[in-house]
């Protein structure tokens, strides 16, 4: 047998991106070009999209299309939860090919750097008694929480400043409270940190909360495809697959 009969070596699993989905048209375009930024980076990887719910194409659909492909699915969220817990893996657990699930993207260095950059691009600079709000969109689940004040901490490192998780649902205290409360330590230039994958309702309102100035949400950044493909790459190493 020569080399040209052996039959060809399966490529890597597929990246499939697992999104929220959101009402907000802005939500998809920047999905779709955050997953172009991946292509990039890793242009030998088959990178797919799916949505947990209210845009197309949804996980089901998307796991579906690939027929027996492995895959590994990579959620554009920020924190654990009951969609990264229930929803994602009673997704996988129903596709035909063998799958495994990724950890959220957050918290990690890599989300800091995007933060921070955000940020800065917003007009942030230290200033005296300035501080930040990590404005993130809350969950009931105490560990979504643990993660978001993980992230929070990671960023006060970065910026030398106080930084304190502010929500906009399901969990206490909202962007508002935070903002009350860093202004009762006597900090007076605050800003928001938009702790979003994409522009949306709770982006949206979290930023018209800012008394400063709101950074814009994560996007399609650099650092942002860099944390997707480690996540993507550690769920190769050390994950089970959900599906045989």
């Amino acid at each position: 047998m020569t080399v040209s009969d052996l039959p060809p070596r399966p490529g890597p699993p597929a990246l499939v991106l697992v999104a929220h989905g959101s009402r907000d048209p802005r939500a998809l375009s920047t999905v779709r070009a955050l997953m172009d930024r991946v292509r990039e980076l890793h242009p030998e990887l088959s990178v797919r999209l799916g949505h947990i719910e209210l845009n197309e194409p949804l996980l089901p659909d998307t796991l579906a299309a690939l027929g027996d492909t492995p895959a590994v699915l990579v959620p554009l969220l920020l924190s654990r939860g009951y969609h990264v817990k229930r929803d994602i893996p009673e997704m996988a657990a129903a596709a035909q090919a063998p799958t495994r699930i990724a950890g959220p993207l957050g918290p990690h260095p890599l989300l800091v750097d995007t933060l921070h950059a955000r940020l800065l691009e917003a007009g942030w600079h230290r200033r005296p008694a300035s501080a930040v709000v990590l404005a993130a969109a809350g969950s009931r689940d105490p560990e979504s929480r643990l993660d978001t004040q993980r992230t929070a901490r990671l960023l006060s490192a970065r910026l030398g400043v106080p930084v304190l998780p502010g929500y906009a649902s399901a969990a206490a205290p909202t962007v508002t409270d935070a903002v009350h409360a860093l202004r009762a330590r006597g900090r007076r230039h605050i800003a928001v940190a938009s702790c979003f994958t994409a522009p949306g309702r709770f982006a949206t309102e979290c930023a018209d909360r800012a008394p400063w100035l709101a950074s814009a949400p994560l996007g399609a950044h650099d650092a942002m495809a860099a944390l997707i493909l480690h996540r993507y790459q550690r769920a190769l190493r050390t994950s089970v697959p959900a599906a045989a």
